[in-house]
């Protein structure tokens, strides 16, 4: 049981989510429904929000199994094109932090 645990955790400490808002254009439940049952099987996908009053789909996904481009494909194949509202934050390579000395203006990487 221990083991099946450990390997649950490693796996989902590698997923990386990423959340991107979808404008498309929904008339109705139906709508919705169209796009819930078919998006949520795509690879990948791990969360759907729809919003009919302001006609957005929100697409939680693990960016190692698919992408935005991949997304908007799975949408049109459905006959429910969608652009692109908010596209998920870009990841920003951290640099090293480096502090300075008062006294000797040396800088210091941390």
């Amino acid at each position: 049981m221990f083991v099946a645990l450990c390997s649950v955790t490693l796996f989902a400490a590698k997923a990386d989510k990423q959340v991107v808002v979808l404008s498309c254009d929904l008339h109705c439940q139906g709508c919705c429904d169209k796009i819930m049952k078919n998006i949520a099987f795509e690879k990948g996908v791990k969360d759907i929000v729809c919003d009919l009053k302001t006609k957005t789909v929100t697409v939680t996904y693990d960016a190692n199994k698919t992408d935005v481009p991949t997304l908007l494909k799975a949408f049109d194949k459905i006959g429910k094109p969608a652009k692109v509202k908010q596209a998920p934050a870009q990841k920003e390579a951290s640099a090293p932090t480096r502090e300075t000395d008062a006294t000797t203006g040396a800088s210091q990487q941390y």
